[in-house]
């Protein structure tokens, strides 16, 4: 173990390898800020390979699925804890028209694409850098997306920085330029569980989201320009309501996959869509251990998944199976689709203009 130093509050980041993807090395960074919060990021995908912290008994645990080696994430990941880019979430047709040029994307969920293609953000190798300050210590990982990556024109120059404070935050800071128009979406595909990692279902948790309103899907769960209320439906979290209590109900909205879980957008209840200041977008609970976990973004949507494609072929950290069920992804973002719905909150970003985003996950019980 290398870079590993000590800072005021007890904070640290510590280095080691975690193997290697076509000759480059692999890096994991470890950050601790001395009272039982640790968060470990991976240099491929700019993964959050682990999130450990305490329960209200003060004994701790990891909260974030993920794996223990390079490999699995390579071959198997579900995009466990990775940056999703150039644009997350679904784009209609897997094409888009931009200042009248239409643009063809890589379609790897035919006939859409999803998460940035074939080869999005998660599957490359990150440069990282070791930053902080006197109470908080983190990473920051760049990449270059160059031109007609995937289809998305101008080389995007990117960065996300992974902070982690003495007050249990951990803060997702994301930068982005471009030297010619294209179109921006990064999120984190964190998969959570309370309980702890590989502990069972995450139905159990208590769920409170700040949006009254969500995108349409149709059958492929591309959304369809469409907004909608969440009153009266299984789909209602404006109050904390337990995440599996209305999965099975009989007269469930066609938004649930019946049976199995929740994968849809909410809009957040901002006054102006505009607005970009950092706001409570969701809060969850886990019961039985007391922690919680909540979310505040600048972003206008967040997207609600919980695991439904895991099928216990996965093996975790904990040497535990993920089935489906067993985590909760709360991926903040623009609405999806939004190339090719000019209603929507525009995801364009211009030569001169920077893109950024700003999420916080705070932990406590």
């Amino acid at each position: 173990m290398s870079g590993e130093r000590d800072a005021v509050h007890g904070l640290s980041i510590a280095r080691e390898p975690f193997g290697s993807l076509d000759g480059q090395p692999v890096d994991q960074y470890t950050l601790s800020n001395g009272h039982g919060t640790e968060v470990a990021v991976l240099t491929y995908g700019a993964v959050i390979q682990a999130v450990r912290v305490p329960d209200r008994a003060g004994n701790v645990a990891n909260v974030c699925l993920g794996f223990d080696n390079l490999d699995d994430y390579v071959a198997k990941s579900p995009y466990f804890g990775a940056v999703i880019g150039r644009v997350g979430n679904r784009i209609a047709g897997g094409a888009f028209t931009l200042e009248g040029t239409r643009y063809q994307l890589s379609v790897n969920q035919p006939p859409n694409t999803l998460h940035g293609g074939e080869k999005g953000f998660n599957a490359f190798v990150w440069e990282a850098r070791e930053v902080g300050g006197e109470r908080e210590v983190g990473v920051r990982l760049s990449r270059v997306s160059p031109d007609g990556e995937e289809g998305f024109p101008g080389n995007l120059s990117v960065e996300v920085t992974y902070t982690l404070t003495d007050d249990d935050e951990l803060r997702l800071d994301y930068r982005a330029t471009t030297d010619r128009t294209t179109v921006v979406n990064l999120t984190n595909h964190a998969y959570f569980n309370l309980a702890g990692e590989g502990s069972g279902s995450v139905l159990d948790h208590e769920l409170r989201i700040a949006g009254s309103h969500f995108t349409v899907t149709d059958a492929r769960q591309v959304t369809t320009g469409e907004i909608a209320p969440v009153a009266g439906t299984p789909l209602d979290f404006t109050e904390a309501t337990v995440i599996g209590a209305r999965i099975r109900d009989g007269a469930a909205s066609e938004q649930i996959v019946f049976g199995r879980g929740y994968d849809l957008n909410y809009i957040l209840d901002r006054t102006d869509v505009d607005d970009t200041t950092l706001m409570v977008a969701a809060e969850v609970r886990e019961p039985k251990s007391g922690r919680r976990m909540t979310v505040r973004t600048t972003e206008p949507a967040i997207q609600l998944y919980t695991g439904n494609m895991l099928d216990a072929t996965l093996v975790g950290t904990s040497g535990r199976t993920y089935r489906q069920g067993d985590a909760i992804c709360l991926e903040t973002q623009h609405f999806p689709n939004s190339p090719n719905v000019p209603a929507f909150p525009s995801t364009v970003l211009q030569p001169g203009e920077e893109y950024t985003s700003t999420t916080i996950y705070t932990f406590s019980t």
